[in-house]
């Protein structure tokens, strides 16, 4: 009986040892296989493609035509979208011409930005107002306004200050004046003579209407066309 509690001891250390060993083998199995997966490392995946979004249609008037249909607060309630076109800057009057002088360094050009602005020199690529000079020659002039080029000539611009003034004058000479009383005489003043003395000659008087040439208590009337304009004086008659 002894025996066998013996050999039954031995069996039962023999079945300990053996399952102490399988759990052994297995926890050292599943510690190599935790490393494994801690230690590998894991390929990133591609992003996914990504669709490319709708192209935004331009607004359009006719999508709103349900809107303009059915606006509560339009008298005639009318679907027509009437787009009116941008109306052209209209062009501003062109300077005013004196003359063009050239002294060898180019030409240059006497100009006033109107008849009643002070005028002065002004060379190529200079501008005045809304224009801006290109060229200058003694017959015409150049100008650059909102990317256009224009030309006219010289005479042009300078009769188109005294048309201006030709045009008031003739408004006010078409005006009939009313009659003079019976009892006023009107009495019709002499032609004016010499004015005051300058530098050995004497100036023209305002309302001097003689022809040049005319001699008056020893002085000849002369008048000169310069680039500035005509130019009226009395010299002594040698």
């Amino acid at each position: 009986m002894k025996k066998q509690l013996v050999w039954l001891n031995l069996a039962l250390v023999a079945l300990v040892v053996l399952a102490g060993w399988r759990a052994r083998q297995a926890w050292r199995e599943a510690e190599r296989r935790e490393q494994a997966v801690l230690r590998a490392t894991l390929k990133p995946l591609p992003p996914p493609p990504l669709a490319p979004l709708p192209p935004v249609e331009p607004l359009a008037a006719v999508a709103y035509e349900e809107v303009a249909q059915k606006m509560l607060f339009t008298p005639d309630r009318n679907p027509t979208v009437v787009i009116e076109p941008a109306k052209p800057k209209p062009m501003p009057p062109l300077p005013v011409a004196y003359g063009v002088m050239d002294f060898g360094d180019g030409p240059i050009a006497v100009l006033s930005e109107k008849a009643s602005a002070p005028h002065r020199a002004y060379q190529p690529g200079e501008t005045i107002g809304e224009f801006k000079l290109l060229s200058a020659s003694g017959t015409e002039l150049v100008f650059e306004w909102e990317g256009q080029r224009i030309a006219r000539r010289v005479d042009d611009l300078r009769r188109r200050e005294s048309g201006d003034r030709g045009g008031t004058d003739a408004a006010h000479t078409a005006t009939p004046a009313p009659p003079p009383p019976a009892s006023v005489q009107v009495v019709q003043e002499r032609p004016l003579g010499p004015g005051e003395a300058v530098g050995g000659v004497r100036t023209c008087q305002p309302g001097d209407n003689m022809p040049p040439g005319t001699v008056v208590e020893g002085f000849r009337k002369v008048v000169s066309t310069t680039p500035f304009g005509r130019v009226c004086r009395w010299e002594p008659v040698q």
